[in-house]
């Protein structure tokens, strides 16, 4: 009894932190995007999380790693749907399904995820934190295929599916962002969705391609 309730507890404890640093990430975000990063600070973010700033540092280093921990987040999610899609599944089709999952979950995920590449496009400060998330997603994917695979992480197979998805899904989200800058009217999500699963199935169909005779 006494240890279902330790267990009890600890689990409670453990969903308060990830409520307590999703809470300061949609802060950090809404504050950028509404003064520019340079203009918030630390304490702002803190106040607008309702939270003691010493808090803060318990979940983030700075204003920059908050701001770009949605783009960490919206891949941790991405990789636990890989996961749990059937081990029968080839590797690209599990992401592909994993990705449209995930894009099916909520237009306020999505649009902070965009929010944030946007940002990051504004602010070169947020440049170098960008550079350490796309890092650690490419490992944490890599490691996900190569378990899948029963395979070492480091092998040579994983690490290239997983750096080639991350980066068809960053070129995709980079034309949608462009498309918004050109446009007044946002594109649709259904046309992002629509271009993730052409990426991804590209990638399944193999990139090498004859040229054409002149």
């Amino acid at each position: 009894m006494i240890l279902r309730e330790d267990a009890g507890m600890s689990g409670r404890r453990e969903r308060k932190k990830l409520a307590t640093r999703a809470a300061v990430r949609e802060a950090a975000l809404r504050l950028a995007a509404r003064h520019g990063v340079e203009k918030v600070t630390v304490e702002q973010i803190a106040a607008e999380a309702d939270i003691a700033l010493r808090t803060f540092f318990n979940y983030f280093s700075s204003k920059e790693e908050a701001v770009v921990a949605t783009l960490a987040a919206g891949a941790e999610e991405l990789i636990a749907e890989f996961r749990a899609r059937p081990r029968t599944e080839p590797v690209l089709r599990a992401l592909r399904e994993a990705v449209l999952v995930v894009m099916a979950h909520g237009d306020a995920g999505r649009r902070d995820h965009l929010e944030a590449l946007h940002l990051i496009r504004r602010a070169p400060s947020l440049v170098p934190q960008q550079l350490a998330v796309l890092a650690a997603q490419e490992k944490a994917l890599a490691e996900a295929i190569a378990e899948r695979l029963d395979q070492d992480a480091d092998d040579i197979y994983p690490m290239l599916c997983a750096a080639t998805v991350m980066t068809a899904l960053r070129v995709v989200f980079n034309r949608w962002l462009d498309r918004a800058v050109e446009s007044t009217d946002l594109p649709s999500m259904t046309a992002l969705r629509e271009e993730v699963d052409e990426a991804i199935t590209e990638l399944a169909a193999g990139l090498d391609r004859p040229g054409r005779a002149r």
